[in-house]
């Protein structure tokens, strides 16, 4: 019994739209942090499952090297994993980004190579420019996707800096 019920569990969890749980409702809007006149938020945008996201100091000026954490349960396996960023103020595009997470030869993280129906999570720092984040409005629409072009998350995320 505890088998079927641990499966129920986690069928609900990566199909909320089948067990009623979505219903064709959006997932919840996750706050990153909110500190000092900055505030980001995300929403997934994968209809079909939900992840954690969070950092570890809120601030705008952002450093080089900023703690994340990130968890989320494979539907693919991963060979090889993409993350594009696009940035958008006042319905204009500010920044287009595309990185190679993994790649065949070189894994970068721990999670390369995990399987479908495995965990990542991953709580460690983050490489990025160093820079004061200017006031205003932002949408950030971020994808992380394999190498057969599947999606493993996908986030619309909002930051206020005022």
């Amino acid at each position: 019994m505890k088998g079927f019920t641990a499966t129920l569990f986690l069928w609900t969890l990566i199909f909320p739209s089948c067990s009623g749980g979505g219903g064709g409702k959006a997932w919840p809007t996750h706050v990153v942090c909110s500190d000092s006149g900055l505030e980001v938020l995300y929403q997934s945008c994968d209809p079909l499952q939900d992840f954690g996201f969070s950092v570890e100091k809120c601030s705008k000026q952002l450093k080089s090297n900023i703690n994340i954490r990130f968890g989320i349960i494979l539907r693919e396996d991963i060979k090889e994993l993409f993350l594009d960023l696009a940035l958008m103020s006042q319905g204009s595009s500010v920044l287009n980004f595309s990185y190679p997470i993994c790649e065949a030869a070189l894994p970068k993280f721990s999670f390369c190579g995990r399987r479908k129906g495995e965990q990542i999570y991953y709580a460690g720092p983050v490489n990025n420019p160093e820079f004061t984040i200017p006031q205003g409005e932002y949408q950030v629409l971020l994808e992380l996707y394999t190498e057969k072009r599947s999606t493993v998350a996908c986030a619309n995320a909002t930051i206020t800096c005022s």
